[in-house]
């Protein structure tokens, strides 16, 4: 499949120069076929090129046996093709749509947090700030299954319509496809959970300019540190997600301008370690930001974590603009050192900070009796396999931050994944150590204003009349 290396095989029909034609034809097997810039020669087989394209329609994102048909039909015209030529395109589709993917998992994985939240009576809409309209877990689970309609089609449509020669209208699908999701995200008008849009809109705006909220009254919320903390482990989504905008910018979809690795969307492009590095520059700034509203210690002590991810990101880019030896001598043991001290310190950031771990968690005790309160609620092995897991994945997730590491692109897409789920396990401990000491708070607050009162009460009494 597209698990390594892609080869460009020397029989593809499909393979165009950036802004030029489609090179495609219906002639013989041994005719030859010219792009309009008259240097790009290849052989046809007829064989590959026969096929008639079906015009997508509406229906095709609508949930019915229609389009399961279409799925189907979609994914047996990529397997009837040679081993080469597929490669080439699940290589290429893997880019333009495994990003919105891994963001479909996210949001299908949110649903299930928010419905153990709202099982075991955990109140997320104070701990995050929520207004009355904020989205359930139906709600959610209702908006990852379109994305799921959605996204799996569109990626199929791609395949299809490249398979058989549609190479222009394969181009404009994950065009379409991301205007779809950016007008979804923007849209003014007062549909489709405006106020939750503008929730997270207005969360990233303060993630991104996390230093201009020293300008208003309002400081960084729990909501902006966990948002920014989810971005995080999504750093290689936005990478992917910078490299597809820029090939479709420089209309290089669908072209062989791709496997030019020092073009300035190719894979040793200077912008992917930036991206990959943003996110965690945000959570440093947030950190500072908060060590000078609070003044505590332990947000330098934070910011530092986050601070050790950036040598690992910048090293492993470093591979491609150096000599061989010097990469070999110098900067991979540089590397290698950064990454573990980034997977150790973030191991035990993890476990003692975000987490509160000195009691059985009560975030799966469930208000009524359930399967899964019984097989998580109070149960040891729940406390091995989340440690033994997050420090796993930790180490892991190094490998997904080293540029020189992205060969195998069927491996990274596994650990992303995987990283998304350490995430999602995660959410579950930081949130109930983050009720905890809101309700450690209140009960504070509580007995101060008892104690205040029976005060009161006391001095009111010596002042009677004998």
């Amino acid at each position: 499949m597209f698990g390594g290396h892609v080869t460009i095989p020397v029989n593809s029909p499909h393979l165009r120069k950036s802004g030029s034609r489609p090179v495609v034809s219906d002639l013989g097997t041994n005719d030859l076929v010219y792009s309009t810039d008259g240097d790009f020669l290849l052989p046809v087989e007829s064989a590959e090129m026969k096929g008639v394209t079906t015009p997508l329609s509406t229906a095709a994102i609508m949930p019915s046996p229609i389009l399961l048909w279409r799925l189907k039909i979609g994914w047996n015209s990529v397997m009837r093709m040679s081993v080469d030529l597929r490669d080439l395109f699940l290589y290429e589709a893997f880019l333009y749509f495994n990003p919105l993917l891994l963001v479909t998992m996210m949001v299908w994985l949110w649903g299930v947090n928010l419905w153990v939240f709202s099982q075991a009576n955990v109140n997320y809409a104070k701990i995050f700030d929520l207004d009355q309209n904020h989205l359930t877990y139906r709600e959610i689970w209702k908006c990852a299954t379109w994305m799921t309609i959605i996204v799996p089609t569109s990626m199929t449509a791609y395949l299809y319509l490249y398979s058989h020669g549609e190479v222009s209208l394969a181009a404009s699908q994950p065009v379409l496809l991301y205007a779809a999701v950016a007008m979804a995200l923007i849209f003014p008008f007062d549909i489709f959970y405006l106020s939750s849009r503008y929730f997270l809109l207005r969360t990233l705006w303060r993630i991104v300019f996390p230093l201009q909220a020293s300008y208003s009254l309002s400081a960084i919320t729990f909501a902006d540190f966990f948002v920014a903390d989810i971005l995080t482990s999504m750093s290689k989504v936005f990478s992917d997600l910078e490299r597809s905008v820029c090939r479709m910018v420089h209309r290089q979809v669908a072209t062989i301008a791709w496997f030019e690795a020092d073009s300035v969307c190719g894979s040793h492009a200077i912008a992917i370690p930036i991206v990959l590095v943003l996110p965690y520059i945000f959570r440093l700034l947030q950190c500072l930001r908060q060590y000078k509203d609070t003044g505590e210690r332990t947000t330098l002590l934070n910011a530092l974590k986050y601070s050790t991810a950036v040598p690992v990101i910048f090293l492993s880019a470093l591979k491609y603009h150096v000599f061989p030896d010097s990469w070999t001598s110098i900067y991979r043991p540089l590397w290698l050192v950064s990454s573990f001290l980034n997977s150790s310190y973030s191991f035990y950031w993890d476990v003692n900070r975000d987490w509160d771990l000195s009691g059985f968690t009560r975030i799966f005790k469930f208000s009524k009796p359930h399967f899964f309160s019984h097989l998580l609620y109070g149960r040891n092995w729940v406390y091995v396999w989340a440690i033994g897991s997050n420090l796993i994945l930790r180490c892991t997730w190094t490998y997904k931050l080293s540029a020189h590491l992205r060969h195998n692109y069927l491996t990274l897409f596994t650990i992303t994944a995987l990283e998304i789920f350490r995430r999602f396990q995660w959410v579950f401990f930081r949130v109930e150590n983050e009720w905890n000491k809101m309700n450690s708070k209140q009960n504070i607050e509580l007995s101060e204003n008892d104690f205040s009162s029976e005060e009161e009460k006391l001095l009111n009494s010596n002042h009677h009349d004998v």
